[in-house]
């Protein structure tokens, strides 16, 4: 079993010159994407488009990713396009693309809270981290970010493609114990801060999620599978988000949130029910190691799922760009597929596109 100590560490938030502006690409839950119009953004944040050598495209597509497991939790890989089908506020869609996805490059943030309940799995964690970029990510295709948190995020690692520069990054995270810790869960009074608003001692983790979805994955190519992999144990004690709005953020940033949920007998243990939320609700999933060996085999999971997804696009029967919020179903309705019993996993929905952000995006030929 995990067993960890402490008490939770303020960390200042450092967003570095690597991060890409928020605000740039706007709302991106509803993809816009088509095989024969595809909106072309630049790969890295230094990447730039030359502005005389653009088409101007816009299309109105809405993409979800979905992977389907059978009752041994084994990833089906032979479902057709007749086999579902896909409801929009409760209004079937039709499907204009069905297709594996088994290639697309991945932008994934790692963001690892380090407050004191993480103490003593912390070095597991880091390295079940590294071995899992080891075995995802592809030079020249795929780019990851790091960030630690506690009440604040900082920024470890901005995206890239380098596998050194990752490993770099984990490795620098550590536990770095707020004034007055003792050890073994006991806090003296230390020196208040001159500001007063220090959240030493807290954990932040709707802010860190709202942050990595807003600062780091939300321009990230059209092209790119966005994802957020969580370390924590679901306890937040300070944020200033709420965790729908956390939630909502990462969904405007279509980035799937997989929780990697661990728990401590000195503290509060793992909020299960919190993480599960936040997974269920982006199309990711949740895991709750026992040990080491069940910490790698969830990182493992999340590799097999990233690789195992299908794409369904459709275009929305309800063209009103107002920036609401839209339900998506999608059920199996094949009658021998349903005998299997297979769980579908998906983002349970997406914001429109508002009337500001709705404009023709550009193209390289």
């Amino acid at each position: 079993m995990f067993s960890r100590n402490g008490f939770a560490l303020a960390l200042v938030l450092v967003l570095a010159a690597t991060i890409v502006p928020a605000g740039v690409g706007g709302v991106r839950a509803q993809q816009q994407s088509a095989p024969q119009a595809q909106t072309r953004k630049p790969q890295r944040p230094d990447e730039t488009i030359d502005e005389d050598d653009v088409e101007r495209v816009e299309t109105d597509l809405t993409n979800v990713l979905f992977t389907a497991v059978d009752r041994n939790k084994r990833f089906v890989t032979d479902i057709k396009q007749d086999d579902i089908r896909i409801l929009e506020d409760g209004v079937e869609q039709k499907v204009f693309t069905f297709q594996r996805e088994t290639d697309r490059p991945l932008s994934l943030a790692i963001l690892i809270d380090v407050s004191a309940s993480e103490e003593r799995t912390l070095p597991e964690e880091k390295s079940a981290a590294q071995q899992f970029v080891d075995s995802v990510i592809r030079q020249q295709k795929d780019e990851v970010a790091v960030l630690s948190f506690t009440g604040d995020t900082t920024l470890e690692q901005g995206l890239t493609g380098s596998t050194s520069r990752v490993r770099r990054a984990i490795d620098r995270v550590e536990f770095s114990a707020p004034a007055g810790y003792m050890g073994g869960g006991l806090v003296v009074p230390g020196t208040p801060p001159i500001n007063g608003d220090s959240r030493a001692g807290s954990t932040a983790i709707w802010d860190a999620i709202w942050v990595t979805s807003d600062e780091v994955l939300s321009d990230t190519s059209d092209k790119t599978r966005r994802a957020i992999i969580l370390l924590t144990d679901g306890q937040d004690t300070s944020s200033r988000k709420h965790m729908a709005e956390a939630v909502d953020k990462a969904l405007k940033a279509d980035a799937i949130i997989y929780c990697v949920g661990i728990g401590d007998n000195y503290f509060d243990g793992v909020d299960k029910g919190a993480l599960n939320k936040i997974s269920e609700r982006t199309g990711g999933r949740a895991y709750f190691p026992r040990n080491e060996e069940d910490l790698r085999a969830a990182f493992a999971q999340i590799q097999d799922e990233l690789r195992s997804q299908y794409l369904v696009a459709y275009s929305p029967t309800n063209k009103a760009k107002d920036g609401t919020y839209r339900k998506v179903e999608l059920d199996i309705v094949n009658p021998e597929r349903r005998k299997e019993n297979l769980r579908l996993t998906y983002r349970q929905g997406y914001f429109a596109q508002s009337a500001v952000d709705a404009k023709p995006r550009a193209r390289k030929p």
